[in-house]
């Protein structure tokens, strides 16, 4: 029997595919855009600390995000960080007073170092300067920020470190002995970037940028469903050149298969992301493989796939390419007829794998996509079994290639069944907790 339908939170109309049905009829409203964002840190209580240092102004776009992401933020600053940004900045932002003061007597029993660090999910220290990280390692308590991560309960509230100085200051032997230290009593470093700093000089110790400091927040609270893994992705579409200007492609984006490797990422499995022809970032901390033709594609695969447990083929490879390929561009010739192009069948890039001995011993479990335009249930069943892969997941292409939402549709050996209407950034985690629980 068919799975049932895991309830929706959303008050649109869930598309229930029957055995006969074709999602091609019904057109799914499309979400409203606040919804495509999720509030993936709701309910979280987010302490972001500031110390003194020239990423300051980075910390007011990290407030926002946190804030957009659904966190309740609450702001300490040190004395230092209100030479760089101003407390009127970090307050509109979080919408929460910010303290500066061991000494603020706005708490009923005047001891914000211990309120603070008890009643929260987390302490983002963001940027961490060298001198503030040299005070949390000597167990310093001069100001609230440095009395608060001292205060704090150590197995309850996590430490998170967002170092931000001079590439000398970060690569000096000290700086390197702290960190050291810091991660050895319990404090998570998140690493620095490289690049221009304020001072005119290129190198390690930027502080990340905040879009990466929340992913990787992000995955800090995400369960590690994934852990010892490692998942090869397929995604975006291929390419396969009639000459050296022009080529066979389709419409695929490549957003489903980057969010799925940004999930798995997140839910601790080493991710190995081939891509088509998009103009999409790469998730944080995933490995990326730029590939054009289906042929290029399935070598990549096969070179990366030995080392992988889990393949998902997001992927909408060609079935077909041109017979040949011109080495120039073919010319409009008024004089002469209109080319004709022959074609030959491109490799099943899934099928290869999913009949690979690894494969077929158990050692690598195959996911499958199917983007149909019509008659869903019927081509995806078929599509799974003729593939032979124990998991395939459909969607109707035209209505989701380039958007942000789509409607999955998940078929194994039990039957299928609906991952209602979301943003392609819900549907990952959802497929990625899927993908975990029949491993």
């Amino acid at each position: 029997m068919p799975h049932s339908a895991p309830s929706s939170s959303h008050n649109y109309p869930v598309t229930h595919i029957g055995e006969t049905a074709s999602l091609g009829q019904v057109e799914p409203p499309a979400l409203p855009l606040d919804e495509l964002v999720p509030r993936e840190l709701a309910g979280k209580r987010i302490v972001l600390g500031l110390s003194g240092g020239i990423a300051c102004y980075k910390s007011a776009e990290l407030c926002r995000l946190l804030v957009k992401a659904g966190a309740s933020v609450h702001v300490v600053m040190t004395e230092a960080a209100t030479q760089f940004i101003s407390t009127i900045t970090m307050q509109a932002l979080s919408g929460n007073p910010v303290y500066l003061s061991q000494w603020d007597a706005r708490d009923a029993n005047n001891m914000p170092h211990i309120n603070l660090g008890r009643d929260t999910d987390a302490i983002l220290i963001a940027p961490c300067s060298a001198d503030f990280l040299a005070q949390l390692v000597q167990g310093r308590a001069d100001e609230l920020l440095s009395l608060m991560c001292l205060a704090r309960p150590i197995g309850r509230t996590p430490l998170l470190i967002a170092p931000a100085m001079n590439r000398e200051m970060w690569a000096h032997p000290a700086t390197q002995r702290n960190l050291q230290q810091a991660e050895n009593d319990g404090a998570h470093i998140l690493g620095v970037g490289q690049g221009e700093q304020a001072c005119g000089e290129t190198g390690d110790g930027r502080m990340l940028e905040p879009d990466e400091i929340l992913h990787d927040l992000i995955s800090f609270f995400t369960p590690n469903v994934l852990a010892g893994h490692h998942m090869l992705v397929t995604a975006g579409p291929t390419f396969e050149a009639i000459d050296p200007v022009r080529g066979i492609t389709n419409r695929s984006s490549g957003k489903m298969g980057f969010a799925i490797a940004r999930a798995a990422q997140e839910a601790g499995a080493k991710v190995t992301l081939i891509s088509g022809p998009v103009a999409l970032e790469t998730p944080r901390n995933v490995q990326r493989i730029n590939v054009q033709s289906a042929q290029q594609m399935l070598d990549a695969a096969q070179e990366h796939i030995t080392s992988a447990n889990i393949l998902v083929a997001t992927a909408a490879v060609a079935d077909w390419r041109p017979a040949t390929t011109a080495t120039e561009k073919i010319k409009k010739n008024p004089q002469e007829a209109v080319p004709a192009l022959h074609f030959v069948e491109n490799p099943d890039i899934l099928a290869t794998l999913a009949q690979s001995p690894r494969a077929q011993s158990g050692q690598l479990y195959c996911v499958g996509f199917a983007a149909e335009s019509q008659n869903l249930v019927e081509f995806a069943t078929a599509k799974r079994v003729r593939k032979g892969v124990p998991l395939l997941v459909g969607n109707i292409g035209p209505s989701t290639f380039g958007q942000d939402d789509n409607v999955l549709v998940l078929f194994d050996e039990h039957g299928h069944h609906t991952l209602p209407r979301a943003s392609k950034r819900t549907l990952a985690k959802q497929l990625i907790r899927e993908i975990a629980q029949r491993l």
